[in-house]
C-alpha cells in the first residue's frame, strides 16, 4: 500500500511560500510557509501534519487493541503535540505527546491502559519515530 502527497515551494526560506496537496484531495494546494512553521501564519506545516497523522494512527491502533480485548469504544479522541526543537545540525522533532480520552463500555482502567500502551508501541507512526523522538502518552478512560 502506497500513499502519496506533494509539495511545491517558491522563493527563499523566510520569504517564500508553498503548497501541499494529497492524492486523496483532502489537501489541495494547502498553504504553508516559514510563518506557518515558526510563527503564527495562516496555513499548515509539516509538524502539524505529523501531529494529525499520529493522532489518527494512534486512535485507530487503540481501537484495534481494544477490539482484541473484545471491547468496543464509543469514541476515542486523541490530540498529538509535536515538538520541533533546535538540535545539532538544525532542527528536529524531539518529542511527541499523545493525549487521549476514550469512552469504552466494559473496560477497566487496567485493560484500557494496557491497550493504550500497546497502541502507542504498535502504531506505525509511533514506530517511525521510536528511538528518534520521545513519545509520551496520557490516556484517560471516561465513563
Amino acid at each position: 500500500m502506497d500513499r502519496t502527497a506533494s509539495a511545491e515551494w517558491q522563493g527563499s526560506l523566510q520569504g517564500g511560500k508553498g503548497t501541499i496537496s494529497s492524492a486523496s484531495g483532502v489537501l489541495h494546494d494547502t498553504q504553508y510557509s516559514f510563518a506557518t512553521r515558526f510563527a503564527d501564519g495562516v496555513g499548515t506545516n509539516p509538524e502539524e501534519l505529523i501531529a494529525a497523522a499520529h493522532a489518527g494512527c494512534f486512535s485507530m491502533a487503540l481501537g484495534a487493541q481494544l477490539g482484541e480485548a473484545k471491547l468496543t469504544p464509543e469514541y476515542i479522541r486523541t490530540e498529538a503535540k509535536v515538538t520541533l526543537s533546535k538540535v545539532e545540525g538544525g532542527f528536529g522533532i524531539t518529542k511527541i505527546h499523545l493525549e487521549t480520552t476514550a469512552k469504552v463500555p466494559g473496560a477497566t482502567e487496567e485493560s484500557f491502559h494496557e491497550a493504550a500502551e500497546g497502541a502507542k508501541k504498535g502504531c506505525p507512526i509511533s514506530k517511525l519515530f521510536a528511538g528518534n523522538a520521545e513519545i509520551t502518552l496520557n490516556a484517560k478512560l471516561v465513563s
